[in-house]
């Protein structure tokens, strides 16, 4: 079974003090945030997270589903659930401030009302049971411990609700593996480093990439924390992956007897 993480920044020792950092870091480059991810990726993530938007669409479609944006950064993936959803109310939630006021500015000038808040994913304050959706673009993989995530987002989860987690992920063709491992490496950190004043957020990411569990890996773990369905699909030769699964009703809140 593929080992049971959380991200781990160079230096970190434990989960709070991680939790602390990946904060701290997101929080110093969430004003280049958006040009950075554009930039980098050549424009692709507008693909990926186009792709996570199109594969929900039956849920946003529901009237009265309950739809939040987990992780939601600077709210390009909430942006495009309003845009797509008809009568579901969607709300996005992120633990980094400087993202979500990001956010609060794209939501208002998209004449959005989007409710915004601030919360530790290992800690969401909704009731059990409460949601039909679920998506986490690019933000699953900073949490200090994925296990202890799925168990949350399980408890929030509706019995037979949605779980969309769009991530990095390893290439798995070999050429394109080489290549993207020099672009992360030596490119990434140094155009990222330079543009957002910020070289060692830069040179987090690759290396939070690197010890993230791959498509297969994740899969599993979502499994072993209730989900059922579970299936992924690789985006640009296994650079990202979008994993989606379902609650099953018989999961229980994380420590319930």
């Amino acid at each position: 079974m593929t080992p049971v993480t959380g991200t781990t920044p160079q230096g970190i020792t434990s989960e709070e003090a991680a939790s602390r950092w990946v904060r701290g870091m997101f929080g110093r480059v969430a004003a280049r945030y958006d040009l950075l991810n554009h930039l980098l990726s050549f424009n692709l993530d507008k693909r990926w997270r186009a792709r996570t938007v199109q594969r929900v669409a039956d849920v946003l479609a529901r009237p009265g589903a309950k739809i939040l944006d987990l992780c939601c950064g600077t709210g390009d993936v909430l942006l495009s659930l309003e845009a797509r959803g008809g009568g579901a109310a969607i709300f996005g939630s992120d633990f980094c401030h400087p993202m979500l006021i990001e956010a609060r500015r794209k939501i208002a000038a998209h004449k959005l009302r989007s409710p915004l808040f601030e919360a530790d994913a290992l800690a969401l304050p909704l009731a059990s049971d409460s949601l039909d959706l679920i998506t986490v673009a690019f933000g699953f993989r900073n949490l200090t411990n994925y296990r202890h995530g799925l168990e949350e987002l399980a408890r929030v989860l509706k019995p037979g609700g949605t779980l969309a987690i769009l991530e990095f992920s390893q290439p798995t063709n070999r050429a394109f593996a080489g290549l993207y491992g020099f672009f992360s490496t030596r490119v990434l950190p140094f155009v990222g480093g330079m543009i957002s004043g910020s070289r060692d957020a830069y040179s987090y990411l690759p290396e939070s990439i690197k010890k993230f569990p791959g498509a297969e890996g994740l899969a599993e773990q979502m499994r072993a924390a209730g989900f059922a369905s579970v299936e992924f699909e690789r985006l640009t030769f296994g650079a990202v992956a979008l994993h989606l699964g379902i609650k099953e009703s018989s999961v229980r809140p994380a420590g319930a007897p």
